[in-house]
């Protein structure tokens, strides 16, 4: 596409003899910490439904890997056509039912984790999971992965009967004093709470991220309406209870 090669070009040009200072000095490595800002005001955009937002976001985030493209590009290692060219063959090969008349009674993901498994020698279901993501969203991910392949409880009762099992072995470790044993607790409840969320479709940094949102959106009414440091939690619980009720006649 025409506009596409536009942008390769621009690239090609900022990194070349006559470029900008600044884009020639980058690195794969430079790179980490833009990619995450790109990343996390994409997600800002999506989650306001700001759709002019959204094409910016998308754009820079495309520079971005054009951009570190091109630099693989200078080391012989690959351009962005094998980076396009790599992805097409991955996705059409893991499309069957789409593209080769492939039937199967199997759930398409089921599917998926089984043609993954015939493309790599040494596969595991919990391979390729970056260590540093969230790590809510990680737990999303590993416990998404193991279903998969029928690791998984029968049911969501079970899931609340090992949350509430959970939650007394954080009690005992909280008598007990001990902080890392509280801190393995802490994790363990964690991630049955996770494999609830997995149960009902919903990512839990997805949730997570909304509390928060309102939780901040909530005390700032507070902050509003009150002297902080002059103020009993009585008030501000009343001031809480009042904008819940604000929110909720706004709906």
């Amino acid at each position: 596409m025409e506009e596409f090669l536009k942008l390769v070009e621009l690239v090609e040009t900022l990194r070349g003899d006559k470029g900008c200072s600044w884009d020639k000095k980058q690195t794969v490595e430079s790179f980490k910490t833009y990619l995450l800002e790109e990343i996390y005001e994409l997600i800002d955009a999506i989650e306001k439904n700001n759709y002019m937002a959204l094409k910016e976001e998308l754009g820079d985030l495309l520079f971005h890997i054009i951009f570190i493209s091109q630099i693989c590009k200078e080391k012989a290692s690959f351009d962005i056509k094998d980076v396009i060219n790599f992805t097409h063959t991955k996705m059409y090969n893991r499309h069957p039912h789409v593209f080769m008349n492939s039937s199967s009674d199997k759930p398409i993901e089921k599917k998926w984790e089984e043609i993954k498994k015939n493309e790599k020698e040494e596969y595991s279901p919990l391979s390729n999971i970056p260590h540093t993501i969230p790590a809510l969203l990680r737990a999303y991910i590993i416990s998404k992965r193991v279903a998969r392949v029928g690791f998984d409880w029968v049911k969501l009762e079970d899931i609340y009967e090992k949350m509430f099992e959970e939650i007394e072995e954080l009690k005992k470790a909280e008598g007990s004093g001990q902080t890392e044993a509280i801190r393995q607790e802490i994790g363990d409840l964690l991630f049955t709470i996770v494999n609830i969320s997995r149960f009902h479709n919903i990512d839990p940094e997805d949730a997570l991220r909304f509390t928060s949102n309102k939780f901040v959106r909530r005390f700032n009414y507070i902050e509003k309406n009150i002297n902080l440091g002059g103020s009993t939690l009585t008030e501000m619980d009343k001031l809480w209870d009042e904008v819940k009720g604000i929110e909720k006649k706004g709906k």
